[in-house]
Order: C-alpha cells, then sequence, then structure tokens
C-alpha cells in the first residue's frame, strides 16, 4: 500500500510542476473548476496575479514568457473562460512564444454529455496551439507538465494548452512531483558557418534582418560584434526593433508596416539576405513582394530553431537550424578573411534611416503625436519598455522610437488589439524598476480597459498613453481606400478616459494640445502609481504622413 504521507493532490501536483518550472507568477481569472489548484497556489511562493477577464490574463501571460524566455503560465476557467482566453493562445501561436494555459475541465466520467461548459480542447485550440492535451489522472501529472514545458520552449516556441478535469484534480497520488525542466538548444555546424562566411564575403550588397524568438541580450550584442565584423547592415523584423540597437552605425530599419521604401529597394536588390529568427511572414515580406515563394532571386541563408519552418515558404542556399542564442554564441568565432568594402554602403543606408525616422517628416495636423514623440524620445531611458496593440497609431512607435536595448518592446505581430495595457502590466510586475509605457488607440485600449483595475490592485505604475482620434483610424483609412466616401461601422463614441483613471485612484490628465503632454507625462512619473494620459489626436492624422483630407 502506499504511504499516506506521500500523496498528493493533482491540483498539489501542478503546482509542485510550476514550483519545478521556477514559476515566478501566474496569471488568472479564478474558477471553480480548477479551485484545488488555487488552493495549493495558496502555500507557495508563486504570485498569482488575479485578472479581469481571461483575454487579458492570457496576453499577460504572454508577453512574460516574451520577457523571459520561458513559459508564461495562465490559468482559466472551462467554456467561456478558455473562449476568452484564446486571443492570447493565438498571439503566442503567431508571435511564437512560449506559454502554458492551464484550463478547468468538467469530470471525466461526464464528458460528452455537453455538459455545462463543456468544450472539446484539442478541437477549440487545435490550429494555433502547439499541442493540446487532457491530463486524465494525478499520476501523469509530473510526465504531462514536464512535456508542456518542453514542447512550448522548444523548436519554434509556442502555446501549450493543457486541460484540468476537475474529479483529477481531487485524485490523490504517490507520485514522486519533482521535474526537471531544460531549455533544448540548437546550434549551426561549422560547415554552414564557413559556407556563410564565404557568402558574406563575396557579396556586394548584403543584408541581415533579425526576427522571432529565442534571443538574449548576449544574443543580441554577439549578433551586433558580428555585422560590425563583417560589414553587414542589418534590419530588424515588424515589431522585432529591440534585437538591434538603432542608434548603431549598422542599423538601417524596421521591415513591417510602412516600410522606408529605400530599405525596400535594398532588399529587393540585396545579392546575399540572411534572415535570423524571423519566418518572413507577409508583413515583413511585404504581402510576399519582396522575396519569391519557393525560389527567391538573391541567395538567402536562412536561420531557424525549428526545422518545419526551413524550406516551407522560402528555399534557402543555407538552411541552418538553429536558436538565435545558440546561432549568435557560434558567430563569436567568426573572423573575416579580408578587411570588408561595404563602409560607405552600410553608411549611406543608414543615413537614410536616420532621415526617414525623423520627426520632420509628421504632418503639421499630426503635430500634437510629433510632440509627444519627441518628449519620449528625449525623456525615456534607454532600459524603458515600450508596449502596443495594434492600430495606426502603433506606427509612431515603429517609425521614430529608437529602440536601444534588448527587452524594451511587447508588440504583437499578430496585429491583436487590446494588447499594449496587458502587456504592460507583465512587464512592470517583472521589471518593477524600470519604465514601462503602454501605448494604445481609443478603439485599442477599449478591448482590454478592465485590466486597468489589475494594475491598480497590483501596484504596476505603468503609464499608458490613450490616443484618441474618435474612430478605429486603420479601418477607416483602408476604408476610404476601398470604398471612398461611404464611411459605415468606424466611428467611436468613448468615456472620458481621464475621468475613469481617476476613479481607479490612478493619476491621469487630458491632453489637448502637444505642449501640454511633457507635463503631464513628468507628473505621472512622479506620481509612481499607475498613469493614464488621454491624448486627443487630430482625426484628421490618420498616420504621422497620411491625413483622413487626403481622400476627400
Amino acid at each position: 500500500m502506499r504511504d499516506e504521507q506521500t500523496m498528493r493532490s493533482g491540483g498539489q501536483l501542478i503546482v509542485d510542476a510550476l514550483c519545478s518550472f521556477q514559476t515566478e507568477r501566474v496569471f488568472c481569472v479564478p474558477g471553480e473548476s480548477y479551485l484545488p489548484v488555487l488552493d495549493a497556489l495558496y502555500d507557495t511562493k508563486i504570485a498569482t496575479t488575479v485578472c479581469r477577464q481571461e483575454g487579458g490574463a492570457a496576453m499577460m501571460a504572454e508577453a512574460y514568457g516574451k520577457l523571459t524566455g520561458r513559459p508564461g503560465i495562465c490559468l482559466v476557467t472551462r467554456g467561456p473562460g478558455a473562449a476568452n482566453a484564446s486571443a492570447g493562445v493565438h498571439i503566442a501561436d503567431q508571435d511564437a512564444t512560449p506559454m502554458i494555459l492551464l484550463v478547468g475541465q468538467i469530470a471525466i466520467d461526464r464528458r460528452h454529455r455537453e455538459m455545462f461548459q463543456e468544450v472539446d480542447y484539442q478541437q477549440f485550440f487545435g490550429g494555433m496551439a502547439k499541442w493540446v492535451a487532457e491530463i486524465e489522472s494525478a499520476e501523469r501529472v509530473p510526465e504531462m507538465m514536464s512535456r508542456g514545458w518542453h514542447v512550448a520552449t522548444a523548436g519554434r516556441p509556442g502555446p501549450v494548452v493543457l486541460v484540468l478535469p476537475e474529479d483529477m484534480l481531487q485524485q490523490q497520488s504517490s507520485v514522486p512531483p519533482g521535474i526537471t525542466v531544460r531549455q533544448t538548444e540548437s546550434y549551426p555546424g561549422a560547415g554552414q558557418l564557413a559556407d556563410m562566411q564565404a557568402l558574406i564575403e563575396r557579396a556586394k550588397l548584403p543584408l541581415a534582418i533579425v526576427g522571432g524568438s529565442r534571443w538574449s541580450a548576449e544574443a543580441v550584442q554577439q549578433f551586433q560584434q558580428f555585422a560590425e565584423r563583417f560589414g553587414l547592415p542589418v534590419a530588424c523584423s515588424f515589431r522585432r526593433q529591440m534585437l538591434f540597437d538603432h542608434t548603431h552605425a549598422n542599423y538601417v530599419g524596421d521591415v513591417g508596416l510602412g516600410i522606408n521604401p529605400k530599405l525596400k529597394q535594398s532588399i529587393k536588390d540585396a545579392d546575399l539576405l540572411i534572415l535570423v529568427g524571423t519566418r518572413f511572414s507577409e508583413i515583413p515580406s511585404q504581402d510576399f513582394e519582396l522575396l519569391d515563394v519557393p525560389n527567391p532571386d538573391c541567395t538567402l541563408v536562412h536561420v531557424y530553431p525549428d526545422a518545419m519552418e526551413l524550406g516551407k515558404l522560402y528555399v534557402p542556399e543555407i538552411a541552418i537550424n538553429a536558436s538565435g542564442t545558440g546561432f549568435c554564441q557560434s558567430l563569436t568565432t567568426l573572423v573575416p578573411v579580408t578587411p570588408h568594402k561595404r563602409q560607405d554602403f552600410i553608411e549611406d543606408l543608414h543615413k537614410s534611416y536616420q532621415t526617414w525616422s525623423s520627426l520632420d517628416n509628421t504632418l503639421t495636423v499630426a503635430e500634437t503625436m510629433t510632440r509627444v514623440m519627441q518628449h519620449l524620445i528625449e525623456s525615456l531611458p534607454a532600459d524603458a519598455i515600450l508596449c502596443n496593440g495594434a492600430g495606426n497609431y502603433a506606427s509612431w512607435v515603429h517609425r521614430f522610437y529608437p529602440f536601444q536595448q534588448y527587452g524594451t518592446q511587447l508588440a504583437p505581430t499578430s496585429g491583436s488589439m487590446g494588447y499594449g495595457l496587458p502587456a504592460a502590466i507583465a512587464a512592470k510586475l517583472r521589471f518593477p524598476d524600470k519604465m514601462v509605457v503602454a501605448f494604445a488607440g481609443d478603439g485599442c485600449f477599449q478591448m482590454t480597459m478592465q485590466e486597468f483595475g489589475t494594475a491598480i490592485e497590483f501596484g504596476a505604475a505603468i503609464i499608458v498613453l490613450v490616443v484618441d482620434n474618435g474612430m478605429y483610424g486603420t479601418i477607416r483609412m483602408h476604408q476610404e481606400q476601398n470604398f471612398p466616401g461611404r464611411v459605415s461601422a468606424t466611428d467611436l463614441v468613448s468615456p472620458d478616459f481621464a475621468v475613469l483613471a481617476r476613479s481607479y485612484g490612478a493619476y491621469a490628465a487630458t491632453v489637448n494640445d502637444g505642449e501640454e503632454f511633457p507635463q503631464a507625462f513628468n507628473e505621472a512619473v512622479e506620481s509612481n502609481k499607475a498613469s493614464l494620459i488621454h491624448i486627443k489626436s487630430n482625426p484628421d492624422a490618420l498616420t504621422p504622413t497620411l491625413s483622413l483630407a487626403s481622400f476627400q
């Protein structure tokens, strides 16, 4: 017989596994379907962040995964709770972020009766998660949790969904609770590095584009030094601008929405293109215009941590199955045979980036946001973390803000609205000593604005900038382009966001003119608590360089 002293419930074993993962924090909306897990968390040092809606909780967990490289943990109840959380799972999928979603479930012996809140999670999440599984016995909890961690982090990272039947969580088992987890690294072969070096030294117009996940601050520094030694201009893929210092002489811009035309042409003209960590999907490829599928016109070196992605869209000359960290570590051994002769080429592209990203290029009607960005560029510390969701307002960050350090950008390549606020909360809870600024449009903010209460409750002193132009601006832009003069379903009526924030006890201010912003922002910083600045933006300024009036 088993020793009763060693028996643990399924809920306790789940939390034992989280402790083995060295989990610092979980994000959740409580539900009766997984109460044994909540009870087991009570006796640990794991911080439990209670959110207002499961979508916000999942986005916070995803952002935590982006920042740490370890799976962000989210717990939600069955049925509607899981459905709400799917927004964050989709972000983790498209952004290649390690994440584990733990979902409550009905009792095992009652399945397939359309029980209250019953969902087939394998069908529901199967198309967007790396692995979906139901843990049917407490005995298998350590095994399944270990597998979930390793699937989430291996190769191309992504979300794992583990389903927890309520009766399994109460089962008792004497299975040993300890789990060992290790990150699986992949490295390039010596021959591949030699072949790549030969291509670089022969190239006249090479260009490297970095993106994706599986990076670290050390890897970013190693790649920067490699670019210096070999004379490579470097661009960052869509919403991955923290992967190369924008003030560095080899930086040439971001490859995303609203790309610099000169950079776009340089990619087309490149005789050697090196993609590191990026899949070069629809947005960075400019709707697959920059590289032919499947056979690119230029010589292509593709470095990616998942072999299944190599050759999936583009057939490379050299396919290197390696993580960003493993690849960049190997680059430290490479030394040029002869000095490169591309300094003028690099300087020309860097100057083009500087000109393109100058606030002198913005419209007069966009003067409020121009002044906002000018103050942020001048005042934010280099390690400040900037977060945003989706909308034309985000182009102000992507085009003009000079990211300089790894870990300073949280932005969804999936294009998910509502992401900026939850991501900022996760960032501030992880790095309380860093300044964290969330950008959101009036439409974007209202997708998850209830999570402002989470920031207040848990003391996340973030600064939220709500850019309010009274409409779904991005959709209005496309509407004017495709259905001119037929405005439909794009106007927005919003609350007074500053009054809303004050009702939570936050610092808040309304900015009607760009000249008012510096004082409001400085007061927000000095308040040392969650803050919101409601920025009234001219609706004529659809983007920094495109006006609504130009369509009329």
